[in-house]
């Protein structure tokens, strides 16, 4: 665990360079153009990209070399805002889009190449734990980067502030580059059988498919849970709007610093959890704490004094990052061969569910009240958690529906064959 907590920190840099660059490229955007619609059109390529960069990454994860992949992504990040800073005034329109291109691109693929990596780097039975310590790393990434993004953007400029983000895309780099991981199976190598056979891929996932319901069922769970996520982002500045007028950025700076902050505490006791009892939350537990992350963050909307808001976004914070460690930790318990194409197809599926709820959420204020568009979105992810917590108790029982566990065990173990 040594050298994974040097990666948790390059990782974490990255992300505070992630989330200062999605503050300032923003604003940035609609600086040069001064078009609203530029500045969207911007967020929906990146969105975009990120959907397609997840069926494309679930391959190069398979085939190639992961560190080099996360290196190369990061890398590849760095040079587009480079490429940006030196571009002339005029030729800078047309290169923000290929920057989208590039961002929302790289950030996938690093994504699920870390992701995919986790066992290997630390081994299965520490995946939790190295799991907590990554959400841990970009909450606190998350609180730095939003807080001193305007700072950064309004007292250095534009340029001071893509240097930095790219700074920090070449710290991370450079600290993976020296450490002494291995982010694969020893079993297999880069471009192995696995990959070499034709269609082997689409036999991977249809393996999974018909073996393991359950893990389809959480994806399509996340991918509901993005629209929820994202009406709450939209709808976020045109609520605390209406609670104060005078200071919207209030109510926005403290909601998303206590969802982080209960999200970090929410990691510490599941750490403790796992080294108390050597056990790992499950399936059960992720559908739990998906209810309450949703019906927590609807409550934050039905206009509660500020005190008791902050303190239910607290519980929607801790509820969200214990359903991301169990849903990743979850994912990462399938064969290494087959791992990068299903962490491939969640990223597309999440990246999908926000973009797509943005949309919705975005005219549905149009009509109705930010409480009504959370409540109807995040409403939905509570349907469908209760559906999946109906099949695992089905699961349970020995008369057929509860045969689901041994036909996904029996497919995983046929995965690796």
């Amino acid at each position: 665990m040594k050298h994974f907590r040097l990666l948790v920190l390059g990782n974490g840099v990255s992300a505070y360079g992630s989330y200062l660059n999605m503050v300032a490229l923003n604003v940035f955007v609609y600086d040069v153009t001064g078009s609203a619609l530029a500045a969207g059109l911007f967020m929906a390529v990146r969105l975009g990209t990120s959907v397609g960069a997840g069926f494309v990454s679930g391959r190069l994860v398979s085939a190639y070399d992961r560190k080099r992949l996360i290196i190369g992504a990061d890398l590849g990040q760095a040079l587009a805002l480079l490429v940006l800073l030196l571009a002339p005034e005029a030729g800078r329109i047309s290169l923000l889009y290929c920057l989208a291109v590039v961002t929302g691109g790289c950030s996938t693929l690093s994504q699920v190449a870390l992701r995919s990596s986790i066992p290997e780097i630390v081994g299965a039975e520490h995946r939790t734990r190295a799991n907590s310590l990554l959400v841990t790393g970009r909450s606190l990434a998350m609180i730095a980067g939003f807080a001193s993004a305007g700072v950064v953007v309004a007292q250095l400029g534009y340029t001071a502030a893509f240097v930095l983000d790219a700074g920090t895309f070449l710290v991370s780099a450079s600290v993976l580059l020296v450490l002494p991981i291995r982010t694969r199976a020893r079993s297999e190598g880069p471009g192995g059988a696995e990959e070499g056979a034709p269609g082997a891929g689409r036999r991977s996932l249809r393996l999974l498919w018909a073996g393991a319901p359950v893990l389809m069922a959480m994806i399509g769970v996340r991918a509901v849970d993005g629209l929820g996520s994202s009406s709450h982002n939209v709808a976020l500045p045109v609520y605390s709007s209406l609670l104060d007028p005078a200071h919207p950025a209030t109510f926005i700076s403290q909601f998303w610093a206590t969802w982080a902050v209960g999200t970090i505490i929410a990691q510490q006791v599941l750490a403790r959890h796992n080294r108390r009892t050597g056990r790992t939350l499950g399936e059960r537990a992720f559908a739990v704490g998906a209810c309450v992350m949703s019906g927590a963050f609807i409550i934050v909307f039905s206009g509660l004094p500020t005190v008791p808001a902050l303190a239910t976004a607290l519980l929607a914070g801790a509820a969200d990052g214990v359903t991301e460690v169990v849903y990743v930790s979850r994912l990462q318990l399938v064969p290494d061969e087959q791992r990068g194409r299903l962490f491939g197809l969640s990223a597309s599926a999440e990246n999908a569910g926000f973009g797509l709820g943005m949309l919705i959420s975005g005219s549905l204020l149009e009509s109705f009240s930010p409480f009504q568009v959370v409540a109807s979105l995040h409403g939905l992810a509570i349907v469908l958690c209760l559906a999946l917590l109906t099949l695992l108790v089905l699961r349970r029982s020995p008369d057929g529906p509860g045969r689901l566990r041994e036909a996904g065990d029996a497919a995983v173990r046929e995965g690796r064959g």
